[in-house]
């Protein structure tokens, strides 16, 4: 098979990471061999390591091209969402892809293809995953020191009063646009009333712009916000922080593409970090110039680490280097770019033509006019370049000093002077760019138009007040009034004669301007092969910097599924809580009770036990794992393990009464083990002991037939009646004495014995009245013709007896009819 180490060592197969891929994709079950042919058929590679992968032989003849699936992914994603990822970096992309298909347990592409058709909700899924949110509050800190410094220090003096703009393209949850927020509202102090802050953020996330629009964050970013910050911005709720509503109405949140809506204009900065990285050339080139466009002149551009200008010098110059921030540039020519078309319903009606502007004051006009005038008649010819000696803006007559040479177009201004001032011109500037002050040269003599002329050179630095460009004025000023060297020589020469020395001199003089000529030459022909170099030196830094973004993208993806574990873990650990608490209740609960309960599992090994149940099955704490039956207990259980197993296959429980070595009894219940989800894993053991009760049962049984002994025995008739006056025993002298069975009058009421010779008024008395009110009575003398027996006097003796909510009644009867007659 193909190993995980295989696969990323192979030159043909693409850079992705698998180890980060799979640590998102703990709950997907896929064979290294699945993994790496889903990966390969994404990329567009038949093979690794120079061997073929098996493929399942209908999944071959099933899947079309691996190249086209991929193509046809990216065509399904962009009918769903209206995003196209084809212009993406593939490598990412690709990645992201892969998890999704590792966590749906799909083996490969036509099969995913098939499941997006199928499930909306993938869809959605799938293009979330690819817009990989990960930000932080204050990202980077020392980028955004260094922004506060170079960047909002300036905006912040300049808008004062005024209106600052901010645009946060790929701005996900909101955090860099509230940390820009922060930091401008800390800046302003109290004056932040009077100056409106504006921060648009925008993102292709619907979901990840409705969380920023409500402000609200785990407990965690106080590990990104000073405890200061977090009084100040913040407000504590259940569970996390949210931001301050005055923060949150600084910023605006709206879902944007960034390659194809039009962006918002006059703008002051534009924070774009870690966006470019995961777009590939083609896109760069066309998100860059809608940054030039979209900011005011001196505007800021704050990147990513890893992300550069690229191409794009001539549009922004560097500020600092290390933390990437820009400056727009004023460009010659304002840069294309492409916006998509809207929508029918979205093209804005042409608006109606309103009241003409009032025309402008006519003196302030004339002034205007007027200062034109002068600055084109009496101001000294002159042009503005940057650090780069490009020129950027040209004032009054500057035909005669350039002289254009031939090849590609330029605007260095060393290629476009004329070659009499190209050495003067570069010495005056290499000394006022050096010592940053204006530096004049005068009485510099060129030939132009047949003819030589005198001009004055003057280099002034300075600084732009926005941005803080560096730039040169550069004045050129004619000498009329002193006589070109060649005029002068001319002079001499027509009213004395040209002596040899001063010929000598001369041709010395020409022969030392040839050979200046010629150096300058060889320095414009090593610039050349300087400028091939850096231009190869520029391709091998693209490529760099290729590489650089692919590494940013593959961390940015590895934060992103940190992120996810960390919530993961996060979760796994109040689990682990409760489950701690329940377990520690579950134990001060065994420990707590004396009755012997062991559980064990499907094959009968000893999962849990109570002390007592220790005792009587011979266990200790570190037995638990091994099998029950491998223990003799101290109680006598015949055919335990046939038990078990009988509970756990028909799930009947089973309860009998066993006894101890000791003789101690003790009441056995085996019961199934049932978990949440009502699935059978073993069996739990439970002994009662029982052996009070079982004494207690034999000593009442004892009592019992004591009793019944006793009035058996007993020469007189004894009922024994219920709290119902119900007869639940009688001796076998009753019996005699009134001629009847105990079968006839067992559970009969006693007034309807022998057919109601028993109802007798004063027994009803007796029974119904005296009795419960007095526990016994004695001596109750009753006189009653009985049928079949004759007339009777008897005395009555009853005892009322409870026990436990049983009352019993104890009826004895004296026979003295023979004593009566007597007297």
């Amino acid at each position: 098979g193909v190993t995980f180490a295989q696969a990323e060592s192979s030159a043909k197969f693409p850079a992705m990471p698998l180890s980060a891929i799979a640590a998102g994709c703990v709950d997907a079950v896929r064979t290294p061999r699945q993994i790496a042919l889903a990966l390969v058929e994404l990329a567009g590679h038949p093979y690794v390591s120079g061997a073929p992968l098996e493929k399942p032989e209908e999944a071959a003849e099933e899947a079309p091209a691996p190249a086209g699936e991929f193509h046809k992914l990216l065509a399904l994603l962009k009918h769903r969402t209206g995003v196209d990822f084809s212009l993406y970096k593939p490598n990412t992309v690709r990645r992201r892809i892969a998890r999704r298909m590792l966590l749906r347990q799909v083996a490969r592409p036509a099969q995913y293809f098939q499941l997006l058709r199928r499930e909306p909700a993938e869809m959605d899924a799938l293009f979330d995953d690819l817009l990989i949110s990960v930000t932080s509050f204050f990202r980077d800190p020392r980028a955004f020191e260094a922004l506060k410094k170079k960047a909002l220090t300036k905006l912040v003096k300049a808008r004062r009063g005024g209106e600052i703009r901010v645009w946060v393209p790929g701005c996900a949850t909101g955090e860099e646009a509230y940390s820009i927020a922060i930091t401008l509202a800390e800046m302003l102090g109290p004056a932040a009333a009077g100056t409106r802050v504006q921060i648009f953020g925008t993102d292709l996330s619907e979901a990840a712009v409705a969380k920023a629009r409500l402000g609200r964050y785990p407990e965690s970013i106080a590990q990104q916000v000073t405890p200061e910050r977090l009084r100040r911005f913040f407000t504590r709720l259940e569970g996390g922080y949210q931001i301050h509503r005055a923060i949150r109405e600084m910023c605006t949140f709206a879902r944007q593409n960034l390659c194809q809506d039009p962006p918002f204009g006059r703008l002051d900065l534009v924070s774009c970090r870690n966006v470019l990285i995961y777009l590939n050339a083609a896109l760069q080139k066309r998100v860059l110039p809608v940054f030039h466009y979209a900011l005011k002149p001196g505007g800021w551009l704050f990147l990513g680490s890893s992300e550069t200008i690229g191409s794009f010098a001539d549009l922004f110059a560097l500020a600092d280097k290390t933390h990437k921030i820009y400056t727009k540039k004023s460009a010659g020519a304002r840069p294309g770019f492409e916006f998509a078309e809207p929508a029918r319903d979205e093209i804005p009606r042409p608006a109606r033509p309103g009241p003409a502007a009032p025309p402008a004051d006519a003196t302030l006009d004339l002034g205007k006019q007027v200062d034109r005038m002068i600055l084109a008649n009496f101001a000294p010819s002159g042009v503005v370049i940057d650090a780069d000696l490009q020129v950027r803006h040209f004032s009054g007559h500057t035909a005669p000093y350039f002289a254009p040479a031939h090849g590609a177009a330029s605007l260095n201004l060393l290629h476009l002077a004329h070659p009499g001032l190209a050495v003067e011109l570069r010495t005056v500037l290499h000394r006022a760019l050096k010592q940053n002050a204006a530096i004049r040269k005068s009485g510099i003599v060129f030939q132009h138009a047949g003819g030589a002329r005198t001009v004055g050179l003057e280099a002034v630095p300075f600084e732009t007040r926005l941005s803080g460009e560096r730039c040169v004025l550069v004045l050129f000023r004619e000498e009329y009034g002193r006589p070109a060297a060649g005029a002068v020589a001319r002079g001499q020469t027509a009213r004395s004669g040209t002596t040899p020395p001063e010929a000598r001199l001369r041709e010395e003089l020409e022969s030392t301007k040839q050979t200046l000529q010629a150096i300058i030459e060889g320095q414009d022909a090593s610039n050349e092969e300087l400028k091939s170099a850096n231009e190869e030196i520029e391709s091998s830094n693209e490529e760099l910097q290729s590489t650089n973004e692919e590494l940013q993208t593959a961390k940015e993806e590895l934060q992103s599924t940190n992120e996810e574990l960390t919530t993961l873990n996060d979760e796994l650990n109040e689990r682990n809580l409760a489950l701690g608490e329940l377990n520690n209740d579950l134990t001060n609960v065994l420990h707590s009770i004396s009755i012997a309960i062991v559980m064990v599992d499907h094959k009968l090994a000893v999962r849990r036990m109570t002390p007592a149940a220790e005792r009587l099955f011979n266990l200790q704490p570190k037995d638990v794992g091994r099998q029950l039956t491998d223990f003799r207990a101290r109680v006598e259980i015949p055919d335990l393990h046939a038990l078990l197993r009988q509970v756990i296959r028909t799930l009947v429980p089973v309860e009998r009464e066993v006894r101890g070595g000791d003789g101690h009894w003790y009441s056995l219940r085996l019961r199934p083990y049932r978990t949440l989800d009502n699935r059978i894993d073993g069996a739990a053991i439970t002994l009662l002991d029982i052996d009070e009760i079982k004494h207690t049962q034999e000593r009442l049984e004892v009592a019992a037939e004591f009793s019944e002994a006793l009035t058996d025995t007993v020469r007189h008739p004894v009922l024994v009646l219920d709290s119902e006056l119900r007869v639940r025993r009688a001796n076998p002298a009753f019996c005699r004495t009134f001629k009847t069975t105990r079968a006839k009058i067992a559970n009969a009421f006693i007034y309807n014995l022998g057919n109601g010779q028993w109802d007798i008024p004063q027994l009803r008395r007796l029974l119904e009245e005296i009795l419960p009110q007095n526990s016994r009575f004695e001596d109750f003398k009753v006189a009653h013709t009985f049928p079949g027996i004759g007339p009777r006097t008897m005395l009555l003796n009853a005892r009322r007896i409870e026990r436990g909510g049983d009352r019993r009644i104890l009826l004895a009867i004296e026979d003295v009819t023979a004593q009566a007659a007597r007297r």
